[in-house]
């Protein structure tokens, strides 16, 4: 199986009021398919974004 070449998402993030620190929510929505991932912080998005885009190992059984 090829690894992709890019992702593409549409990517929304707003502040909301929690206690008395401001915190960045986010989504990610795949154009295509619709599905949409929500993350209640920015470090959970860049989590997510760092294993869509990690490499996938060659003996990897689940990516052939």
């Amino acid at each position: 199986m090829d690894e992709p070449t890019y992702f593409s998402y549409l990517l929304r993030i707003w502040r909301v009021a929690d206690g008395e620190q401001p915190v960045w929510r986010a989504s990610l929505e795949n154009p295509v398919s619709g599905e949409r991932c929500g993350f209640a912080t920015l470090e959970e998005l860049f989590a997510f974004l760092r294993r869509a885009s990690a490499p996938v190992p060659a003996d990897d059984p689940v990516a052939r």
